[in-house]
């Protein structure tokens, strides 16, 4: 479909200060590593990934999709009461229920009309949510949209390398079924 009345005026970001390499990252997995007799370096050789970045612990994804969404808000030129629908894609959530869109709304400071959830589908989660914004747009059920997504792989990577160093029965299958969540950040 193409969009006639629909128009992305700002595109914003908040990058996590913390830098974790995937050497680093391999570097705790260090005695597992030794035991499988693999090398290092195998993140970065099989995804490309050199390095990911991660928030401080604790840090909620609205808090960090509220920080992006303002900075959008901020470069579009649009008053925060012009927003007719709020969807938050993340994968990461603050909570299965309510909606961490509903937190980021209230943050936001965003009218109590604006309609306000949670679409997740992994990685096509910001894409498929441009397009569910979009299609409102160009129907006029709303006339501007803000889209967030507030990740942390912190959690996930933190929690994967524990059991993978705390089970001894961890070998080279378990490793490989863990491999993805390695590379989130």
């Amino acid at each position: 479909m193409r969009f006639q009345s629909v128009r992305l005026p700002a595109i914003a970001h908040h990058l996590p200060e913390e830098v974790i390499t995937s050497e680093a990252l391999e570097a705790r997995l260090g005695p597992l590593y030794e035991r499988l007799g693999l090398h290092p370096g195998r993140i970065e050789l099989m995804t490309g990934i050199r390095e990911r970045r991660f928030f401080p612990a604790g840090t909620r994804p609205s808090a960090i999709a509220a920080a992006a969404g303002r900075k959008a808000l901020d470069e579009s030129g649009l008053a925060p009461e012009s927003i007719g629908c709020l969807i938050h894609a993340s994968v990461c959530r603050d909570f299965l229920e309510p909606a961490t869109a509903s937190v980021v709304h209230h943050t936001l400071g965003l009218k109590p009309e604006c309609l306000a959830f949670d679409l997740s589908n992994a990685c096509l989660g910001v894409a498929n949510a441009m397009v569910v914004a979009a299609e409102m747009i160009e129907r006029g059920t709303i006339d501007a949209a803000l889209v967030v997504a507030g990740e942390n792989g912190r959690p996930l990577i933190d929690a994967t390398v524990r059991a993978l160093l705390e089970s001894p029965a961890v070998g080279k299958p378990q490793l490989k079924a863990a491999f993805a969540s390695l590379t989130i950040g």
